[in-house]
């Protein structure tokens, strides 16, 4: 299942009553003056994001945007918009983890996962070395800004800060998701899937010797519930962000990392997604002020952003965000080495991506030949040749279960990969200002493709073993 499809494309808001309205201010407008102005103008502030000058309003009022557009400090007023951030597209395949299953402690930190010889992607990145060198990535806080986090899962429990953790979707935990019925088109059905705890598990999983293991095993992972069948609206991405960012001290979620998983591409012209863009952006840029490090998925669509002008992948694209775009083996099962193929899917073009990482790939035939690998401490695991080439991790499984794993590929499971390196890096030297974080990212990938920055790596595979000497 690769979270992101061949077309991302927006719906608009204007079915909901009332409207939501995202108002970009060009002063800081304080909130109570701004409250009081919204409610003489037929509407209600729901939001108030006062450090980066933007806020969210609803109002059944068909003249409400106009009337608000006229107030002092007011830029824009612009309906909000749902946006189909992470497409889903088919059920994913699963393996359950035995309750009986025990295995004795490592000797070598990480090696003895259940499902570890399957995973070939903290290989990818040299991960392992990073955790023998004592980098596990302690202390680090990375957000999860995406749908629902299966917070009783074994290996997403022991890493996640239950009392920070958060959503922005009303009526809906951050701790729940869904998926739209394949049969009806209808948001409704309990997923099994949860592309937030997969990602989640990807930068964080922990090494207790059962399931899989993240890249930055000993990190705290928040999850930030902006999406709910991979649906979200702009206000709740912004918010997302801003949430995140923000120090404990102040309300917010102390992130030293952001991962969003997440991605639309957008017509630069489009005057609505335009508007909408630079409020998103206000908060990207709000987060590195704040010395948080921000990673985004650069999207499965197969574009040339090099030679897509009319294009901006949002959020990937907007101000000091790290694009990830994905990387993969063809044929990890019957003895692949390679894992730093470009994946079939992953946008690319120098202009847009800054790093890549494994996200795994769908494209291996006979896409029905079948083939076994072990798992540990003993037995077997048959699945399809080609799923092997993906990306494992925790993931919802049904009833409840919390001993679940899925594969999946995409720039999706990329991104986490670099914002576990990340984590790596600030527990190793501190927290770091997210310049410093990218110098060293930069400094430490590894340098594949043409010399320099590259269409497919940028300026590099990451790797976790360099980033933390």
């Amino acid at each position: 299942m690769r979270p992101g499809g061949p077309s991302l494309s927006s719906v608009s808001a204007d079915s909901v009553s009332p409207v939501t309205y995202v108002i970009d201010l060009d002063a800081l407008v304080p909130p109570p003056f701004l409250d009081a102005q919204i409610q003489r103008a037929g509407g209600e502030l729901t939001a108030s994001l006062d450090k980066i000058g933007v806020a969210i309003a609803t109002s059944s009022d068909p003249a409400f945007a106009s009337r608000v557009a006229k107030l002092r400090g007011v830029r824009t007023v612009t309906e909000d918009t749902m946006v189909q951030w992470v497409p889903q597209d088919t059920e994913p395949t699963m393996v359950e983890l035995d309750d009986l299953v025990s295995v004795e402690p490592a000797s070598v930190f990480g090696s003895l996962e259940s499902f570890r010889p399957l995973q070939w992607a903290p290989d990818a990145v040299s991960a392992p070395a990073a955790w023998t060198a004592g980098a596990i990535g302690t202390g680090a806080r990375v957000a999860i800004v995406d749908g629902g986090i299966r917070d009783t899962h074994i290996d997403i429990a022991p890493e996640l800060d239950v009392a920070h953790s958060t959503s922005f979707v009303p009526g809906r935990p951050f701790n729940f998701d869904q998926r739209v019925s394949p049969a009806t088109g209808v948001c409704g059905l309990t997923d099994t899937f949860w592309h937030g705890t997969h990602v989640a598990g990807i930068v964080a999983a922990p090494a207790n010797n059962r399931g899989t293991v993240g890249i930055a095993p000993g990190a705290t992972i928040i999850g930030v519930k902006v999406l709910h069948c991979g649906s979200g609206l702009f206000s709740w991405v912004i918010q997302g962000i801003y949430y995140a960012a923000t120090p404990i001290a102040e309300g917010g979620a102390g992130a030293d990392v952001i991962n969003m998983s997440l991605g639309a591409a957008f017509d630069r012209q489009g005057r609505g997604a335009a508007a909408l863009a630079v409020a998103l952006g206000k908060a990207t840029t709000y987060a590195y002020q704040r010395g948080v490090t921000v990673v985004a998925a650069l999207g499965n669509n197969g574009f040339d952003f090099d030679h897509t002008n009319n294009l901006v992948f949002l959020p990937a694209m907007s101000p000091h965000v790290v694009a990830v775009a994905a990387t993969g083996p063809l044929g990890f099962a019957l003895g692949a080495t390679d894992y730093d193929r470009p994946a079939s899917y992953t946008n690319f073009g120098q202009s847009a991506v800054d790093f890549a990482a494994p996200g795994g790939d769908d494209v291996f035939e006979p896409a029905a030949e079948e083939c076994t690998l072990p798992r540990l401490p003993s037995g077997v695991v048959t699945t399809n040749c080609w799923v092997f080439d993906l990306v494992i991790a925790p993931c919802r499984g049904s009833g409840t279960s919390n001993v679940t794993y899925c594969w999946a590929d995409g720039t999706s499971m990329a991104a986490p990969a670099v914002s576990g390196v990340a984590a790596l890096i600030i527990g190793k030297f501190g927290r770091l200002p997210p310049a410093q974080v990218i110098a060293r990212l930069r400094a430490s990938a590894d340098d594949l493709g043409k010399p320099g920055n590259d269409d497919f790596y940028g300026g590099g595979r990451v790797n976790a073993l360099r980033a933390v000497q």
